[in-house]
């Protein structure tokens, strides 16, 4: 993940631009460590993905899981005709991105995001690869 800007936003929070890249159609990224490396002190964080085709979210990331995640998008979706007017078979990458969340607020103390013991925050890559653009504002 590259820094891909950074200013200070009003109400004393601290605003970064992040880019993640991606490599794969779908795909699901552990962006925990890209994430703390920008955190100082302690307080909220607040992650956007700004995208429509992507999703930000917990897991637990045994090996395996990120495929399970995929795999069960895909048999939780009908195949039916949408009607998504330039391409209706993207429309599931929209669908499961509204679904799972474009954003998530989780506390963070000494520059480490307090998840439980088995938990990663991920990004979810559904229409790549492509090159996302992340909002971190902490305070």
């Amino acid at each position: 993940m590259a820094r891909a800007g950074h200013g200070r936003s009003d109400c004393n929070r601290d605003f970064l631009m992040l880019t993640v890249k991606t490599a794969q159609k779908r795909q699901v990224l552990d962006i925990t460590d890209q994430v703390e490396a920008e955190l100082k002190g302690s307080g909220l964080a607040n992650i956007l993905v700004k995208h429509t085709t992507a999703a930000i979210t917990l897991a637990d990331l045994d090996p395996g899981t990120d495929a399970d995640i995929l795999d069960a998008l895909e048999a939780m979706t009908p195949q039916k005709n949408w009607r998504h007017p330039h391409d209706p078979g993207h429309f599931p990458d929209h669908l499961w991105s509204a679904i799972i969340g474009p954003a998530i607020t989780l506390p963070y103390e000494d520059g480490k995001l307090t998840l439980g013991t088995w938990q990663r925050l991920i990004l979810i890559e559904l229409d790549g690869p492509r090159e996302r653009q992340l909002t971190l504002t902490t305070g």
